[in-house]
């Protein structure tokens, strides 16, 4: 938790490009067993912290701005509590969701695990698939609500998020569970790819995901439900919607990191537990070996 509390920093965004730079050499630097003259052991995890928070575990590449942890608590801030704000009407629903299952797809494509690279093609019908499957079961959830309390149709976005990400995590990271991700020894040797360990992967992304999304979107609809019947809100209805977003922002903060920390995102299974054909390939290399460990992404 304290791992992910430094990475998912928001002020990890304002860093600059030489100052991320240098994180990663000194990582880099440090794992090919070259120690720079003078570097403390706090630096040496602050960079730690800083590289863990912009490259890709995988294939090293420097992550897209907006699909970092780090970029979470500010982007879903401000898409949830939009949601939250404007979820009476359809076309506001349709556009919020559309909005969040867009950032939810370049988060789930950037934090992806594997370093197998993905065409166009692939991504584009990955997103479309993942986008409007998302939207569809919001507008489903809507249209079931109609007659229900106000405070249910509340919880209208969260019931279609959770939901969504069912859907938009296994539709991004469908390479992976038809190719495989790389399996390694406790050392890091690669011992090849297994779509079992791809399966378990992605299914702790979606718990962890929709338990980053409860807090958010399951306490501050309960607290703005209760201020919109007092005079407060009715006298100042323009606050309504930063109240809601300073509220999400609140859970979020603390939410982010815990519901990352649910798993480890180096994550391990019992080499029985693997496809036949991948385990005999690992016993012929290491007939003793017991666990193999995969990154499962975030």
């Amino acid at each position: 938790a304290k791992h992910f509390f430094m990475v998912t920093d928001p002020r990890n965004l304002l860093l600059s490009g030489a100052t991320l730079e240098e994180a990663r050499r000194v990582v880099e630097d440090y794992r090919a067993g070259t120690v720079p003259p003078g570097l403390t052991e706090d630096q040496l995890w602050r960079a730690k912290y800083i590289y863990d928070s912009a490259f890709h575990p995988d294939t090293g590449e420097k992550m897209l701005l907006i699909g970092r942890m780090s970029a979470q608590v500010p982007m879903n801030m401000t898409i949830t509590g939009c949601m939250l704000t404007f979820y009476r009407t359809t076309p506001a629903v349709l556009f919020w969701q559309w909005v969040n299952q867009s950032f939810n797809a370049i988060v789930n494509y950037t934090n992806r695990s594997g370093d197998a690279p993905i065409t166009p093609g692939q991504l584009g019908t990955a997103y479309v698939s993942a986008t409007t499957g998302a939207v569809v079961t919001a507008l489903g959830l809507k249209s079931l609500t109609k007659h229900l309390p106000a405070i249910i149709g509340r919880y209208v976005p969260f019931a279609a998020v959770a939901a969504a990400n069912c859907i938009n995590i296994p539709l991004m990271r469908q390479r992976e569970l038809k190719l495989g991700i790389p399996v390694t020894d406790e050392n890091g040797n690669r011992l090849g790819e297994s779509t079992a360990a791809a399966q378990k992967a992605i299914f702790q992304v979606v718990v962890s995901r929709i338990g980053m999304a409860a807090p958010a979107m399951a306490i501050p609809p309960v607290i703005m439900n209760a201020l919109e019947k007092r005079a407060f809100l009715k006298r100042y209805p323009y606050l309504n919607a930063p109240l809601q977003v300073g509220l999400v922002g609140l859970c979020l903060v603390f939410a982010t990191p815990l519901c990352c920390a649910l798993f480890p995102q180096k994550s391990s299974m019992s080499v029985s537990r693997l496809e036949p054909e991948v385990q005999a390939r690992i016993r012929e290399k290491d007939p003793q070996l017991e666990t193999v460990y995969f990154n499962k992404g975030l």
